[in-house]
């Protein structure tokens, strides 16, 4: 039963407020991502170089502070190495595919937003960028579905709607919680909280926090007769 402190509006108030400071948060992250394609990526910058021009242009211009997951640069062969590696540095080139995985907090409310660039005419790569979205879009639908479904049934989703377009899925994950910074963590904790083989709880549960958790959706796409790789991510519980 609700206490007069916590009615069922005000519950639903403070859901709503959640929600909406996570759009929010990814509004802005979308903004930062329109500057960086329009203004830093080119050929012949390094990944590094990127990486800190990125770091200081959400500084100065985006307002971001901190971001809750390193910054992920990565082109041409370093699209395959695992979010956990540290790839050597590489200069882009002309005719490149690239991803950014950034994760940067806006006030206390985290974001976690990754796009796939192309630069050059190449069609392979252009296929798979554009492959990306039409894909997550896919799986959000089938998981809105069904809402209550475990994060291990969404990441087999994922990688059968993958698979189905003739690709392979390039990562152990396909998302995982999201929130206030900083988020809820289970120390070592690898599954439970992520979107991946072994995630047996209901997705459409509430944290520690007594809160709705809330969920990113990322799409790994691989082509292993070009080794290439991309990458879309975005809030998947908030529209």
């Amino acid at each position: 039963m609700a206490t007069a402190a916590e009615t069922p509006s005000s519950a639903d108030a403070d859901a709503a407020s959640y929600a909406a400071s996570l759009l929010d948060a990814q509004t802005k992250a979308a903004a930062l991502f329109d500057e960086i394609e329009h203004s830093l990526i080119r050929p012949g910058i390094s990944e590094k170089a990127l990486s800190d021009a990125i770091h200081s242009l959400g500084q100065t211009r985006h307002g971001v502070r901190t971001h809750w997951h390193k910054r992920v640069v990565r082109s041409g062969p370093n699209t395959l190495r695992p979010f956990e590696d540290n790839p050597p540095d590489r200069v882009i080139q002309a005719d490149d595919i690239l991803v950014v995985d950034l994760g940067p907090v806006f006030e206390a409310w985290e974001a976690d937003f990754g796009r796939t660039f192309v630069l050059g005419d190449d069609p392979n790569k252009i296929k798979l960028r554009d492959a990306l979205e039409p894909l997550w879009r896919r799986v959000k639908a089938r998981f809105r579905d069904r809402p209550d479904m475990t994060g291990e049934e969404l990441y087999r989703i994922a990688v059968e709607e993958v698979l189905a377009e003739g690709w392979e899925f390039g990562a152990p994950i396909a998302g995982h919680i999201v929130g206030s910074f900083p988020h809820e963590r289970i120390p070592r904790d690898k599954i439970t909280l992520y979107i991946a083989e072994g995630s047996v709880n209901s997705m459409d549960c509430v944290g520690k926090d007594g809160r709705k958790r809330h969920w990113i959706l990322e799409i790994h796409i691989r082509d292993p007769v070009n080794n290439l790789q991309g990458f879309f991510e975005q809030l998947l519980t908030v529209d």
